[in-house]
């Protein structure tokens, strides 16, 4: 397995393994699955110093992909920024997530951000221990901030300070 940056033709292949989450899962808040077209500006705005990876095998098979993005709109948050993580299900417990957040952590410090901050929902065990992993804190949780399959959920808020 390797890492690298996401290209165009990886585009499927992340949208399969997001959109398996918003379908399945409280990893993501989202409720509807991402277009094609969606799929393709989220790549794009991925470029720089806000880079979309990918973990690949030695097929070229998109294991799983993680980002980062601006954490908030406002100049004065212009040093931190937000990572997501998502692994296929059929390799989580490998090492790919892992893998991925080590290189968006990097690739943060390479930036010049000053933190990264993980919004994790659902009460994700296993994504807050692979923070916690990373050198991630817990910083607080926000209490049913968000509603998906008919429940409550609440977003566990960790940060890593570069």
């Amino acid at each position: 397995m390797h890492i690298r940056l996401a290209r165009r033709s990886d585009a499927g292949p992340i949208r399969a393994i997001y959109n398996a989450e918003v379908v399945g899962s409280t990893a993501t808040f989202d409720l509807v699955p991402r277009t094609p077209e969606e799929q393709d500006r989220w790549l794009a705005d991925h470029r720089g110093p806000y880079p979309a990876v990918v973990a690949v095998d030695d097929d070229g098979l998109v294991l799983g992909f993680g980002s980062l993005s601006a954490y908030r709109d406002r100049p004065s948050y212009a040093t931190t920024v937000e990572n997501s993580v998502y692994v296929d299900a059929s390799h989580r417990g490998s090492g790919v997530g892992r893998s991925l957040l080590e290189e968006l952590v990097t690739l943060a410090n390479q930036h010049g951000f000053h933190s990264i901050i993980a919004r994790i929902g659902g009460g994700n065990m296993a994504s807050i221990a692979l923070h916690e992993a990373c050198g991630f804190q817990m910083v607080g949780v926000e209490r049913e901030i968000g509603r998906k399959f008919n429940r409550w959920l609440d977003v566990s808020v960790l940060q890593h300070m570069l």
